[in-house]
């Protein structure tokens, strides 16, 4: 599965943006699909995650608790990161990716088969 991430993009602080990941090349209903970010100098950090059962169970890292939502479109194969209350520390490279392992880890970036190439989100004023 080939994936696309799009969306990013400069933000004030306390701003939004929602970002895009489409999948092409097989449905996405059989994976689980993840969001990572990466900041300059830092390693790839989980975001949020959402489940491939049909009822949508979603993860957060506790810094999106509350600010940031996951959710998908499955007849469009596309994936969502909706992101509220942006803050400067936000600021990184996203990404998309999708797995197949038990949702037990989905945190961790190392399960992840493919990965989308990444979107910008700069939050700064």
């Amino acid at each position: 599965v080939q994936l696309q991430a799009f969306g990013g993009g400069l933000v004030q602080p306390g701003g939004s943006l929602r970002l895009s990941c489409a999948a092409s090349g097989r449905t996405f209903i059989n994976f689980h699909m993840g969001w990572f970010r990466q900041a300059p100098g830092k390693e790839r950090e989980f975001v949020a995650a959402i489940n491939r059962n049909g009822v949508g169970t979603t993860r957060y890292a506790d810094f999106a608790k509350g600010r940031f939502t996951i959710s998908k479109d499955n007849a469009k194969n596309t994936v969502y990161l909706q992101m509220n209350s942006l803050k400067p520390e936000d600021t990184a490279v996203y990404y998309c990716a999708v797995t197949t392992i038990l949702w037990t880890y989905v945190e961790d970036p190392s399960r992840y088969s493919n990965w989308g190439q990444g979107t910008e989100v700069t939050v700064s004023s």
